[in-house]
This record gives C-alpha cells, structure tokens and sequence, in this order.
C-alpha cells in the first residue's frame, strides 16, 4: 500500500473517531404558544441562539393557545415527558407556584448553573409578579403586555377634537364619545379583554384592591372584592354607554381589535401587544395613550398590571438541561434581544436596559406611543398594584365574562352582576384554596 493511501485511510480513521467521540448538543424542549408572526420570531430567536454556541439545542413547540398549552404540560408533566421550559400565561402563575415538584424556581437554575443574574434589571412591575413573598423569581418574564388606551386621530379630527389630546379621564372619555358619535362614528369605544381591562388593571391602574390578601399575593385565602363602589360606578358608566350606543362589544379575548383597525370604533382598550397587528391594519393615522383613569381617586392613576406569559423551567430534568435552560435566559435578557423583541411584537421589553437600548436607538421618537406601556409600569408598585395572583383564574375570568356580558345585554345591573361574579368566583377560590393544602 503506497504511503498516500495510508495517509488517507488514516485521515478517514481519525474523522470518524472524532465524529464519534464528539458530543451532540444538548436538547432543550420549549412549549409555547405564539401563533402567526409571533411564532415566527420565537423560532427566530431559538436558531440564533442555536447558532451562537454548540453545547445546547433550544427546540420550541407550539402547542396551541395559552390555555392549551398549559393544560399540555400539565398532563406532560404528569405522564414523565414535560419540555424543559413550558410558556404560561399570567393568570396560570398560581397554579404552577401550587404545583408541588411541578417547577424549578428560575432564580434556583440561574444560580445552581453559575449563570449571571440580577432580579433588579428587570422592571419592577414584571419580575414582582412573578417573584414569590421570600423574593424568589420563579419564572422568567418574556412575553410581558400591558393595557394600554388606542385612538383613532383621524376621527378626532372629524369630530372636532384635538387628535393630539386623547381623553385622560373616564368622564372625559364619556363627553367625547358623544362628540364621536353626532359626526358620525358607528361606534366610539370598543374593548378586549373586558375582565383584565376593566376589573383587574383598572384596580391597579386606581391603586385600589381586586381581592383581598393583596391580590393574593399574600395567601391563598384571598377573596375576591371588585363589587366595591368604584367598581360599580364604572361598570355603571360602561353600560351608559352601550345604552347610547358608544360603547360595542365585540368578545371575551381579542376579537374587539379588529372593531378599531378596520375603522369601526374610534377608542379602544387592549394589549399593548396589539400595536403590530393594529400598525399593519389601520388604514387612519392612530396613536397609543396612557389608559383614562377617574381623578377623584386618591392615588390614581398608579400602575398597570401585566398580561401575556411567562417561562417556567419544568421539574424533574437533568442537570445539563438546567445549564443549557440557563444560558438560554441569559441569551433572551441580552438588551438587543429583548429590544428587538419589544419593537417587533409590541410586548415589553421586560428589563431596563432593553427600554433605555430601544429609546437610544431613536425608535420612540419614530413610532411615537410605542412606550407608553412601559411608562405606566415603571413606577414602583404598591401591595394593591402588583398585579392579581389567584388560584383558578382562568375560571374566574369566564365568571367576569358571564356577568359583564348580562351587564351589557341589559340583563342584569352592575352592582348586581358584579356581586354575583364575586360570589361565583370566591366559590372558586376556596376550591383552589382546599386543593392547594392537600
């Protein structure tokens, strides 16, 4: 055999050794549940992260929608075979924290894996709902939403309003819906998520208590208390005017948006993650303002509290998926990722050097109202403002719904409709409470 043969089978030998001995990237099973463009990005994001280092292997999922999702890893998790990383919304974060053995603490992983971080980079109103009372963070802040109030400035100008001055108050909102109305427009003011919107930051928002036990935060014990006379008095001036014909209804979720990009409602309350969609649709010059608030409260306007999910690192997993799950959270805190995040799908950039990156970079003075969402969770929140924390609220907003939509049919009257949910949903709580100490 000549000596380039031998060479060359040499060469082949070692590739093949070297081939065998190297070690595959370790996998990282990650549940979601963005849909369209959103889910989109979140495959964006994994292959970069993929890209930049070759020991871990990020695979996200789709499992439906949020609700779907959680159930999913629930049964997974049940059966053995939960991702490392599971997307959950925020009204699940009582029940995975109840979930004995279900959940690693995200703070717990980030220090076991030696991996840098610090729960004061993030904003306050975010990491705080999701830290527990010994100041823990148990799940990782990434697709944090705010309430945030949308108008149509086009119609403004038609209906001679200032469409650089937005109504900051609810009387004022009610005056300018008449005005909207005699020019002309279908219809004035327009709502998703009707029980977030209007009972569970709106409590915040007037730094006034949706359930006892700060919100839940303090106890499982928690009960349900938004059929205060506040509560009633807006509720009441809602149904006004739906009865004038300014308010329109349009579903449980995020079916009313539509209502306000395709030119029907003048105002609309929503998530700050709908100025994307709303961007891309409106065929009117628009603008995003701070959601109205009564001044005759003391303490108004406060803070609003957060929607969209979170990741929790699931139990039971080996220890170089908690490494590899590490990295990745580091990798989704980086400025530029979570700044690229935030300009891309309207959901906060949930630390502050993502906000400060994303306002250097000039894109506010761009897309003015882009950063309203995080000036009204900036401040530092109260016991009655960090957001509401309770067992089966999934349930209980189904409960809101219910009655809010016997409000609007002209069913039932507020006071009434609002004492029944509480009634119905404190049934609820106490069922959570009964589970959770078993």
């Amino acid at each position: 055999m000549s000596v380039s043969r031998t060479v060359l089978k040499l060469a082949a030998l070692a590739a093949l050794t070297g081939a065998g001995s190297a070690h595959a990237a370790v996998e990282i099973q990650w549940w979601h549940a963005m849909q369209g463009a959103l889910n989109d990005k979140v495959n964006e994001i994994a292959n970069k992260f993929n890209a930049s280092q070759s020991e871990y292997k990020v695979v996200p999922v789709n499992k439906g929608n949020y609700d779907e999702t959680m159930a999913a890893g629930i049964a997974a998790f049940r059966a053995g075979g939960a991702p490392a990383i599971l997307q959950v919304f925020e009204v699940g974060t009582a029940t995975m924290m109840s979930a004995k053995g279900a959940i690693k603490p995200v703070s717990t992983v980030m220090k076991d894996a030696g991996e840098k971080f610090d729960q004061k980079a993030y904003i306050p109103a975010v990491a705080g709902y999701y830290t527990s009372s010994k100041g823990e963070m148990l799940s990782f802040p990434f697709n944090s939403s705010t309430t945030v109030f949308y108008y149509n400035k086009d119609a403004f100008k038609k209906a001679g309003l200032d469409p650089e001055k937005p109504p900051k108050t609810w009387p004022e909102v009610m005056q300018y819906s008449a005005k909207l109305k005699a020019a002309g427009t279908n219809c004035a003011y327009t709502t998703d998520w009707q029980g977030w919107v209007h009972l569970e930051s709106f409590s915040a928002w007037h730094n006034t208590l949706y359930a006892t036990k700060n919100n839940g935060f303090g106890g499982t014990d928690t009960r349900l208390i938004f059929n205060s006379p506040l509560h009633v008095k807006h509720i009441s001036n809602l149904q006004d005017m739906v009865k004038k014909g300014y308010f329109s209804y349009g579903g449980r979720k995020a079916e009313s948006q539509a209502k306000f990009y395709n030119g029907e409602c003048a105002m609309f309350t929503g998530s700050s993650a709908s100025l994307a969609n709303i961007r891309k649709n409106a065929k009117f010059a628009f603008a995003v303002a701070q959601l109205p608030y009564y001044p005759e409260v003391q303490g108004a306007p406060q803070n609003t509290i957060i929607g969209g999910a979170s990741l929790w690192v699931m139990g039971g997993k080996k220890p170089e998926e908690y490494k590899g799950v590490a990295k990745f959270f580091n990798y989704l805190s980086r400025p530029e990722i979570q700044s690229d995040w935030h300009q891309a799908t309207g959901y906060l950039p949930v630390t502050m050097a993502a906000y400060e990156a994303t306002k250097k970079s000039g894109y506010y003075d761009k897309n003015p109202g882009a950063d309203v969402s995080v000036q009204q969770m900036v401040v530092k929140t109260t016991d009655k403002s960090r957001g509401v924390r309770l067992g089966n609220m999934v349930q209980i907003r189904t409960v809101v719904d219910e009655e809010l939509e016997a409000v609007w049919a002209g069913k039932k009257e507020p006071k009434a409709a609002l004492d029944s949910a509480v009634a119905r949903g404190n049934d609820l709580l106490e069922r959570f409470q009964k589970t959770a100490r078993e």
